[in-house]
């Protein structure tokens, strides 16, 4: 039977023309499915406005280096709807006072973007309450110090 089908002298013009449809079914398909993921995941937009944002270059710039200046560390840990942050400055003290929020999201994915406000329980330590998901997170974090001094970072990491 399929010696039969198969066969050359049995190869049509509608043999043809199924096959020649069906490729282009399979790359619309295929094409539809890729725009559609284009248009309902994460734009990739990182500014507004770009030529605004590359006339604030030279301020931008020589803030972060105000901030690497200082010194500060920051490092995360998540466990059981908590979030901590260990906060160092450069003698590796902790950080005391400090006023910290932090917009917490997936790093491609905004829909899971959320504030989290951060209060200290320890000299350095400070917690937020968070319920986050297994993944890789991005906090942005915003440390205003007791004197004043503000300080940001992106700290990424993972929850199991």
């Amino acid at each position: 039977m399929l010696q039969r089908i198969f066969a050359p002298e049995r190869f049509t013009g509608w043999h043809f023309l199924a096959i020649m449809l069906g490729w282009f079914g399979i790359v619309i398909g295929v094409n539809l499915f890729m725009a559609w993921n284009a248009t309902s995941s994460w734009t990739g937009l990182v500014v507004k406005n770009s030529y605004v944002a590359s006339q604030q270059f030279n301020e931008v710039t020589a803030e972060k280096r105000r901030q690497l200046a200082m010194g500060w560390k920051a490092t995360p840990a998540y466990e059981a709807g908590t979030l901590t942050l260990d906060m160092r400055d450069a003698a590796r003290a902790p950080i005391a006072d400090a006023i910290i929020t932090a917009k917490l999201g997936r790093p491609s994915y905004e829909a899971d973007d959320h504030m989290v406000q951060f209060a200290e329980t320890a000299p350095g330590i400070y917690e937020g309450r968070t319920d986050l998901t297994a993944g890789v997170w991005n906090a942005d974090v915003t440390v205003t110090g007791a004197g004043g001094d503000v300080w940001t970072r992106t700290l990424r990491f993972s929850v199991r």
